[in-house]
């Protein structure tokens, strides 16, 4: 990875020989890249730059016709998306070190056939997270520990934790990220950043390193609604290799068309009373008035019977993790050791200085010992976590109040990255019902606590992205500019907690 970024530099600075047109997309890259440099060292947000990224840019200036809105931008993917080109994709696992495939994911694809230009692989939680419960959210062997931009020694969550910190540093404007439960939603609120996590089977998972296909989806993460909006439209759409996709082409729109300043008015909007708390009582106190003064309705929802059990999804999880895993490597062009979760297990533990210096493989042992898809335990724990999160929650609670939209607390501020004791969230927020339901979920930044950035949910039925990105833009137009992060050592250091902690002078 450092020979690639190495690379990078030599290669920009030949491009940079003969200086770009303003406005154009060699300049926009460049530009990018030259932030990158100057600040992701701090962060370690971006795993690798694309060498061929000047290059790119440089062509579609001399030979598209196409000038849409995401003509030129530079665009950050998480390191578990393939993207034809040298660099490998990795899920932050040096197993995958020479996963080099030489495919666009889809999702790609349509990027670039908008005009986009990918500049590079983010960190991420190596494996999406689903190691180890005593994980560190950010960390992979391959990039390190991601840090939050707002204070260094702050977690950035995940699993697309690089693609949350580069957006909210301003290195680009728009990223991907993926989500199976909170991946990223948490990034995205924690990091002061919006996240959209689409319907599951709106943008297509092939050529994507899985986790469950029940719960699996690629997303947008980016600085404003609009530019959500932007992405979204371009990457939405049917995919013939990825069934879920089938109905994908029927439900995608130009959703930034229809955002609208003024669609809170006379909307009925739940209040997830039963998933606030958690220290973000003030900020979501604040956006509440918000969305009031804009004309919505605020319908309180104080109590939820929640039938779903952690240890539902927790089996679907482990489940499919293992098969859709093993069909992952087995179709890797690509000259990779491992072949199967067992081939990863056993990677783990014969480097295990490198892969597992401060966390282990717990639950790839578990998922090992899951029994397949036709297990008859999995399809109930399957069949009843879905009916609980979807049909019996957000379906229900929308139906019962009669709402257009659920709001809450996406997280809690950042926690204190932890070598120790591994990541130490209070957790909060409804984001699971979303995540197990495959229903659409977008977080807002909503506001600061002692420094902080926390998100607002906006949380709907399935294929309801036009409408919550429109309700989340009118929040986000009524809310206001909202602040950059100053990448404090600490948060000691902010203005907001560093007079609270001097001695009364006497």
């Amino acid at each position: 990875m450092a020979n690639l970024v190495g690379l990078t530099l030599l290669l920009t600075a030949q491009a940079m020989a003969t200086p770009p047109v303003e406005g154009s997309a060699e300049q926009r890259v460049a530009e990018a890249i030259a932030r990158i440099q100057a600040i992701d060292p701090q962060l370690h947000s971006v795993l690798a730059l694309d060498p061929t990224a000047i290059a790119q840019a440089r062509a579609l200036d001399r030979t598209s016709r196409v000038r849409g809105p995401l003509y030129g931008q530079p665009i950050l993917i998480k390191d578990n998306i393939e993207a034809a080109g040298p660099l490998p994709t990795t899920a932050g696992s040096l197993a995958l070190a020479n996963n080099v495939t030489n495919r666009d994911a889809p999702l790609v694809a349509r990027l670039r056939a908008a005009g986009a230009v990918i500049v590079g692989k983010t960190n991420l939680s190596e494996w999406a997270n689903i190691r180890s419960n005593h994980s560190i959210s950010g960390w992979s062997a391959v990039g390190g520990q991601t840090r939050s931009p707002w204070a260094l020694d702050r977690n950035p969550c995940g699993s697309s934790s690089g693609s949350g910190a580069a957006v909210a540093a301003g290195l680009v404007r728009m990223a991907i990220g993926t989500e199976t439960d909170g991946s990223v939603t948490c990034p995205a609120a924690i990091n002061g950043i919006v996240g959209l996590k689409p319907t599951v089977g709106l943008v297509s998972r092939t050529h994507i390193v899985p986790i469950s296909h029940s719960q699996d989806t690629a997303g947008p993460m980016t600085a404003t609604v609009r530019e959500a909006a932007m992405l979204l439209t371009a990457i939405a759409g049917r995919d013939p290799e990825d069934a879920a996709t089938a109905e994908a082409d029927k439900h995608k729109t130009d959703y930034a068309a229809l955002l609208d300043s003024n669609s809170l008015k006379g909307k009925r909007i739940g209040v997830m009373r039963f998933a606030s708390g958690f220290g973000t009582d003030g900020a979501f106190a604040t956006a509440l008035a918000v969305l009031k003064e804009r004309g919505a309705t605020l319908v309180e929802i104080k109590k939820f019977d929640d039938q779903s059990k952690g240890s539902d999804e927790l089996k679907v999880l482990l489940t499919e993790f293992k098969a859709d895993l093993a069909k992952y490597l087995k179709s890797s062009p690509a000259p990779i050791p491992v072949r199967s979760l067992a081939d990863v297990i056993a990677f783990n533990d014969a480097h295990i200085k490198a892969e597992m210096p401060l966390f282990g493989q717990d639950t790839f042992e578990d998922a090992q010992k899951s029994k397949g898809l036709a297990d008859p335990a999995y399809k109930k724990a399957r069949e009843a976590s879905f009916r609980a999160a979807g049909p019996n929650g957000i379906d229900r609670l929308l139906k019962q109040y009669d709402v257009v939209a659920l709001v809450g607390p996406t997280m809690p501020p950042a926690w204190l990255i932890d070598p120790v004791n591994g990541d130490q969230s209070s957790g909060g927020g409804a984001g699971s019902l979303a995540a197990v339901a495959g229903y659409p979920h977008l977080t807002v930044p909503m506001g600061l606590v002692k420094g902080l950035p926390v998100g607002l949910s906006f949380i709907g039925p399935k294929w309801s992205e036009a409408r919550l990105l429109s309700l989340g833009y009118a929040y986000e137009q009524a809310r206001g500019l909202f602040p950059a992060p100053r990448r404090y050592r600490t948060i000691d250091e902010s203005p907001e907690v560093a007079p609270a902690l001097l001695p009364i002078r006497r």
